[in-house]
């Protein structure tokens, strides 16, 4: 495919990684962003179609979230425009377990597209990223109970992504993408400590306390409920693993534990936090 790929949350945890790739194997790339020209903005529908235009697949990642209110809509009427104007392949990156991202999905099935769904767990990334600040801190309190999730790495799906939005053989296509093992977050933290060699704990918190804490870290108040709403998912819903990524790659999905110790080797949980914000499930 000689036509740009449109990559919206080009900046994001996978977007900014499938962009990359695609670069590095000499695919001409458009990033979907507020602060590219041109522009892109999933509020602002005059800013899709020149973002649109002569792409012939797009990489949909919606943000902050396919849960959050309205978004089925805006994803829907983003189908339909991607579609008249010319656009093949949609690649879409669904949330396992969110009643609502499977209602995107399903619209991106009835939107007449070439299509691959990547429904995907809790990232590797999120320990780095939009949590890494209180893993530095040395604790790390959600209120999430002691149930297992499997969780994925970011670069494991930018590279099911960008197979399937340039080979063929992904067509139709919905990997449900996790890490090969699942564990509760406090063995996640365990792990962080264990190859750090800090002391690293992780507490169960009400909903109260960790929109508290939220406030203290100067988190908006709507990315807060967001992640409290996701918090409350972690029912045992997704426990179970899911070859997603052998089924694409033909090769398992990275550990936790070698995320972990890549992770600690490059310091990355022993440099001074920089509040992050940025969303945890994209």
């Amino acid at each position: 495919m000689t036509m740009p790929f449109l990559i919206t949350g080009g900046t994001g945890k996978t977007g900014s990684r499938i962009a990359k790739l695609l670069w590095d194997r000499g695919y001409s790339v458009r990033v979907g962003s507020r602060r590219e020209t041109p522009s892109f903005d999933w509020n602002d529908k005059s800013t899709w179609g020149p973002a649109l235009d002569g792409c012939g697949a797009v990489y949909v990642a919606f943000q902050p979230d396919l849960a959050v209110p309205g978004a089925l809509e805006i994803i829907d009427d983003f189908f339909r425009t991607s579609m008249a104007a010319g656009v093949k392949r949609i690649v879409l990156l669904s949330g396992r377990g969110e009643p609502e991202a499977e209602d995107g999905e399903r619209a991106l099935l009835q939107s007449g597209a070439d299509w691959t769904i990547l429904r995907a767990s809790w990232f590797n990334q999120n320990f780095t990223e939009a949590f890494r600040d209180w893993v530095v801190a040395g604790k790390l309190a959600l209120p999430v109970p002691a149930i297992p999730e499997p969780f994925i790495d970011a670069d494991d799906i930018a590279e099911v992504a960008v197979a399937a939005l340039t080979q063929p053989g992904h067509s139709s296509k919905l990997y449900e993408l996790t890490g090969p093992r699942a564990i509760p977050y406090a063995k996640a933290i365990a792990e962080i400590a264990k190859a750090t060699g800090r002391d690293i704990t992780y507490e169960t918190i009400s909903p109260d306390a960790f929109r508290a804490l939220a406030a203290d870290a100067k988190i908006p108040d709507e990315y807060t409920s967001l992640l409290l709403y996701l918090f409350s998912l972690f029912d045992g819903r997704n426990r179970e693993t899911r070859d997603g990524v052998f089924e694409a790659l033909g090769r398992p999905a990275r550990d936790f534990s070698d995320f972990v110790k890549a992770e600690a080797k490059r310091g990355t949980w022993d440099r001074q936090p920089a509040l992050a914000t940025n969303g945890a499930t994209a």
